[in-house]
């Protein structure tokens, strides 16, 4: 087994002159060196053969006992300099100070066989300096989700980090699954995430909070040389071009949450990724019935600072706090106030495109829009599954719309009964509205298809499989079971949709790869027992 690398990371930005996983603040440096922690018995249970072609490998290397070897954490190949950086960030809101990877180990920057540059990162491979008073290491649950939601929200296209494996560690790790006092030992994993770079937000926050300009510049030459080469070099220019690219990537990046109904959970800064990819598989979650209200954090479960109807605003708020940061690289504000403008336009774009495809419009208007609105009150009431809602709305006879052929995406009777009235009433209107402005009939339903795909496994244990990795604070909600509001989603969120629900895993899903499908069969042997049902 053999990969090339090119640790671009270490050699262009200053390090931490102590090694080793003492926790301490780390002041001046973008990086500590540390080694992973090695396990007692890794075992391979499940790798991605797409993501591992990207740096050169295939089968035979994922049969080599070296690989589990590596990316358990028990060894490393030649060129890998293992190392956990350093940043900060705001967490619901508040400046928490000097974060940094806390149980992630970067093993070094690979080059590809096509050039790309790919950091890989192993999660749960033991403590860091940003441990805190945590050990660093991660459950087998949590370790799947990851491993599934990066390679599926890969293949919904939307930007992510990979994941290369999944590896038991042979070793308990003693974790609050519900947080309600109860601890426990649970099997304990190490996933291998992929991403060009895992810079983020809070990398350029850190120093300029501590008013170390040099490495606020030294950050972003950094990025711009590796990750935006056409922009390095030209000075302010060159930096207000880049923070305004990732204005946009971030702002691009959301609705494609919004429009798969993506929960992220965790939206701090320190988990904003300047390459815009979505980054920290944490508590996320997937809407069910559309509730722009709800959020999978059990620890944001009174202030819902997170929760699916506010991800726009917050991932604005978030480009805020990271133009401050970057403030010292200019003379003045306005460059920075002009990538600001960027992301409110390209969220517009995309929030226009998203009810274009979902309504079957050729174009969206003003009047599309306020449609569209009236429709997600509607949604709300009746809670309706925003997946199913949207893939029967693509076959509806405009000639003669009825709420019977939606009658799938209704969870409770009694919701139904309460908006059947005025959604009958919407449906004339967009009935008239398709008049003239209609794709052709197939084309309108591959759209809503499209923009409502179903993202589960396909049957019945693999659902099972993502009901055991869920339990990770995610719990599903029963239909009818009542809901706490606090709040209102803000009124820039973009058309709104949700991976199905049980009621939504009668069939597979149409174009779902052999890849995806290969991961999915590995996981459900992992938490199947010989000869019985995957465990609860």
């Amino acid at each position: 087994m053999h990969i090339e690398f090119d640790n671009a990371f270490l050699r262009d930005l200053p390090g931490d002159p102590e090694a080793g996983p003492r926790v301490r603040e780390v002041r001046g440096a973008a990086w500590s060196r540390v080694d992973p922690t090695p396990v007692a018995a890794p075992r391979l249970l499940a790798w991605s053969p797409e993501a591992a072609a990207l740096v050169g490998l295939g089968a035979a290397d994922a049969a080599d006992p070296a690989f589990v070897r590596v990316f358990g954490g028990n060894a490393l190949l030649p060129g890998m300099q293992p190392w956990a950086a350093n940043y900060g960030g705001h967490q619901f809101g508040h400046w928490a100070g000097q974060l940094g990877d806390g149980r992630a180990i970067s093993l070094g920057e690979a080059r590809g066989p096509g050039g790309g540059r790919w950091e890989l990162q192993l999660k749960g491979a033991g403590p860091t300096p940003y441990s805190r008073f945590a050990d660093g290491r991660a459950v087998l649950r949590s370790s799947i989700r990851e491993f599934l939601c990066s390679e599926a929200m890969h293949h919904l296209g939307i930007p992510t980090t990979r994941a290369l494996s999944l590896v038991a560690t042979g070793e308990a790790v003693v974790r609050d699954m519900f947080y309600d006092g109860h601890p426990r030992p649970e099997p304990g994993a190490v996933v291998c995430r992929m991403a060009p770079s895992f810079l983020r937000f809070g990398s350029w926050q850190l120093p300029a909070s501590r008013g170390e300009a040099a490495l606020v510049r030294q950050l972003a030459d950094h990025a711009l040389r590796h990750h935006f080469p056409e922009l390095a070099g030209q000075g302010q220019g060159g930096y207000a071009e880049w923070f305004a690219q990732v204005c946009e990537r971030t702002a691009h990046t959301v609705a494609g949450w919004m429009r798969v109904g993506f929960v992220h959970g965790v939206m701090n800064t320190d988990n904003m990724s300047i390459l815009g990819l979505t980054l920290d598989y944490g508590p996320y979650g997937w809407i069910e019935d559309y509730d722009p209200d709800w959020t999978p954090n059990t620890t944001d479960a009174q202030g819902r600072c997170y929760r699916f109807g506010a991800q726009p605003q917050v991932a604005y708020w978030n480009a805020i706090q990271l133009a401050q940061a970057l403030a010292p690289l200019f003379d003045e504000a306005a460059p920075l106030e002009a990538g600001l403008q960027r992301f409110r336009d390209a969220w517009a774009r995309a929030e226009r495109d998203t009810v274009a495809r979902k309504l079957g419009l050729a174009t969206c208007g003003e009047d599309d829009l306020r449609l569209f609105e009236g429709l997600r009150g509607l949604l709300q009431a009746g809670q309706v599954d925003m997946t199913l809602f949207f893939r029967g709305l693509g076959a509806l006879d405009p000639g003669a719309p009825d709420v019977a052929p939606l009658d799938e995406a209704f969870y409770d009777p009694a919701a139904r009964d309460a908006v059947q009235g005025p959604l009958r009433d919407w449906l004339a209107r967009y009935a008239a509205r398709l008049a003239g402005r209609l794709r052709h009939p197939p084309a309108r339903v591959s759209a809503g298809c499209r923009t409502a795909p179903r993202t589960h496994a396909p049957g019945q244990p693999a659902l099972r499989a993502a009901q055991l990795a869920g339990a990770g604070g995610h719990r599903p909600r029963r239909a009818g079971r009542p809901r706490r509001r606090a709040g209102t989603a803000g009124s820039g969120a973009p058309a709104l949709r949700r991976p199905a629900g049980p009621r939504a895993l009668r069939r597979p899903p149409p174009g779902v790869g052999a890849a995806p499908r290969r991961l999915l069969d590995a996981v459900v042997q992992l938490v199947t027992p010989a000869g019985g049902r995957p465990s609860r």
